[in-house]
């Protein structure tokens, strides 16, 4: 194998990698294309003291810390205050806030990335939970718990001691700790429920049945809609804001099954004008036995490409 596809196979984990550092593709897209400039550059002088894989994820490490030097941490809508309650005074969009953005899972479709860092650790909330973490207890915790790399060599990469690098792991799980979603809501239905209950959940989206949607929904569901600062919390709220919000009718809306953060995910499109369906939103669920706990609708049309779809639909026949 050559250098140049050498370096390519681990592409996918980098990114997932730099994904967990900033919570945004688009910075952890940059930070891996500046990991092989500096490779590239720096190969001669790599002696091989390590595999390659690791000397990259150094390298990528070093990138991600420097650039959050001079980035604030993304945010979900959640963290920022209290829940509305009125769908009729939403906040205007933020769109110069720094949002916590999907991870799209075809990036891990032909690399381990997913098994590198469990799926756990790629799912929004655990991201989200991350970046409440200053940079290099995240970059600890990530390469100890999620990497399994040893102490020594956290130690050796961030130039401290390893005895630092414990206590910083111990004070990040401590945070973590607090913030973080417990084990037991990542229990999912198994998977003839789960096929049901999305197929349910997309049909009754494109119905615009509000009936359907409420027994769907947990009674503690929350919906959140970056760069929307508003959210809402409960079912009754939130079916308040479908209510709201929803064109009635079927043939409004199309919603495109996908995947993001190893969870269930839908492209959401709706009719225009002329006709043709646009790209409104990416949703990516938290599902429960109990049903849809949590949506967070990406209100973005630039995010429709990086799950390889496209920007428009021509009407379904």
């Amino acid at each position: 194998m050559n250098l140049e596809d050498e370096f390519a196979q681990y592409r996918g984990e980098l990114v997932a990698h730099c994904y967990r550092m900033f919570g945004s593709l688009h910075d952890a897209e940059d930070a891996v294309q500046e990991t092989y400039l500096r490779a590239w550059r720096g190969f001669a002088e790599f002696e091989q003291r390590s595999s390659v894989r690791t000397w990259l994820y150094r390298i990528a490490t070093r990138v991600c810390l420097n650039a959050l030097q001079h980035s604030s941490r993304r945010m979900v809508p959640s963290a920022l205050g209290a829940p509305g309650t009125d769908p009729d005074d939403l906040e205007a969009q933020a769109l110069e806030a720094s949002w916590l953005e999907p991870f799209p899972d075809l990036m891990s479709s032909a690399d381990p990335a997913l098994v590198v860092g469990t799926r756990q650790s790629l799912r929004l909330a655990m991201v989200a939970a991350l970046q409440h973490l200053p940079p290099r207890q995240r970059a600890v915790l990530i390469l100890r718990d999620v990497l399994a790399w040893q102490a020594s060599e956290v130690a050796g990469l961030l130039d401290t001691t390893t005895a630092a690098v414990n206590s910083s792991l111990q004070r990040a799980r401590a945070a973590l700790a607090k913030i973080a979603p417990a084990e037991d809501q990542f229990s999912e239905p198994d998977e003839p429920g789960r096929r049901a209950l999305l197929d349910q959940y997309a049909k009754a989206f494109e119905k615009a049945d509000l009936v359907a949607l409420e027994g769907l929904l947990t009674q503690d569901t929350r919906w959140e809609m970056p760069p929307i600062p508003t959210w809402f919390d409960g079912r009754d709220d939130v079916l308040r804001l479908l209510r709201a919000k929803m064109t009635p009718g079927k043939a409004q809306r199309i919603m495109v099954e996908t995947s993001a953060n190893g969870q269930p995910a839908f492209a959401k499109y709706i009719r225009g004008r002329g006709g043709a369906f646009h790209a409104h939103s990416i949703q990516v669920l938290t599902l429960t036995k109990a049903g849809v706990s949590s949506v967070l609708a990406f209100h973005r049309a630039d995010l429709f490409g990086s799950f390889g779809l496209p920007i428009d639909r021509l009407p379904q026949v």
